[in-house]
């Protein structure tokens, strides 16, 4: 198969590409920097909001996978919020314009969103039919509501774009742990190395999370299967509290102890980390029902394990990709 990836120079794009390419696909990754190299892929320019010579590679592609957005770690100030409303929602857009334009669009359209569409929740597991999508509520912080806001108008640029000929899915991805530098399991790996892994604000908020081979395993899944449509959760089917996930990580490290954060201690190390406390406080309890439903069979959906196998992964030395 062809396969375009817009925004697939990060974490996941670098996942994908690898896998993809190595299953023996073309793989073409749409950048705002077409001198970077991603291993198994071919780079072209786009900017991310208008069309150019880029929608050539749509037209006659077998699927788009598009995971273009500005990373949502940093800081909530106004003017991040709005990039990360534009990038996503403008990205979207003309992806789906440039579906619509093509002789032969591809079959299949995988658009990135977010479990952070679902409301902040401890006591109800949350999937595609029954779940509860967030905003508005009692006893947090009333700008939570803008991360569901921008996941809401994310979609809707999917949804509402007119391509009839093309499935549509929506990717509910909660927090992928995948080792490398910078990402979530990178960040969470070392603090409890440093004895810094304890639970914030009591622990008693729900960590949705998904095991890098699972994720890559779940995007090929859904563009191989021809009759799932719309949202669809990646996550494993069991998220916990953060207490137990950062102790389940304590474990597999080979920590005792890990410094419990209050939530204003929290705000200060988001603030140094020029990071956002809403990463760590809302409670992301997701499920993934369309997928199980759909036959779909982790291998990894038990946190321990998953855990144990990303440490080991992390201490073997790595090879880095020019770029």
């Amino acid at each position: 198969m062809k396969i375009v990836v817009p925004g697939g120079t990060g974490h996941l794009g670098l996942l994908l590409a690898g896998a993809f390419g190595s299953a023996g696909h073309e793989v073409v990754v749409l950048s705002r920097h077409a001198d970077i190299q991603v291993p198994g892929a071919r780079t072209v320019r786009w900017d991310g909001r208008t069309e150019g010579a880029w929608v050539a590679e749509v037209d006659g592609a077998d699927a788009v996978v598009n995971l273009a957005g500005r990373s949502v770690n940093c800081r909530y100030t106004r003017a991040n919020l709005a990039e990360m409303m534009a990038s996503r929602v403008d990205s979207a857009a003309v992806v789906g314009a440039a579906i619509a334009g093509a002789a032969r669009p591809p079959r299949v359209w995988l658009q990135m969103s977010t479990a952070t569409i679902y409301a902040h929740s401890f006591d109800r597991a949350n999937d595609e039919v029954s779940g509860i999508v967030g905003g508005g509520e009692e006893g947090v912080p009333a700008y939570w509501a803008f991360s569901v806001d921008i996941a809401r108008r994310w979609e809707a640029a999917q949804a509402e774009a007119a391509t009839p000929d093309t499935r549509r899915v929506a990717l509910r991805t909660s927090i992928v742990m995948a080792p490398g530098r910078g990402g979530a399991f990178d960040v969470l790996w070392r603090m409890s190395r440093l004895g810094l892994g304890g639970p914030v604000a009591g622990g008693r908020q729900y960590m949705s999370w998904i095991h890098d081979r699972d994720f890559v395993r779940a995007v090929v899944f859904l563009v191989e299967c021809d009759d799932l449509v719309g949202p669809v959760n990646l996550a494993s089917p069991n998220p916990l509290p953060y207490r137990e996930f950062v102790a389940g990580l304590r474990a597999a490290v080979g920590v005792r102890v890990g410094l419990p954060a209050t939530a204003w201690m929290a705000e200060v190390g988001a603030f140094v980390m020029r990071s956002d406390t809403e990463l760590l406080l809302k409670s992301r309890r997701v499920v993934p029902g369309r997928l199980l439903g759909a036959g779909f069979v982790f291998d990894l959906p038990e946190w321990p394990e998953a855990a144990r196998d990303l440490v080991a992964r992390s201490r073997r030395p790595s090879r880095r990709a020019s770029g």
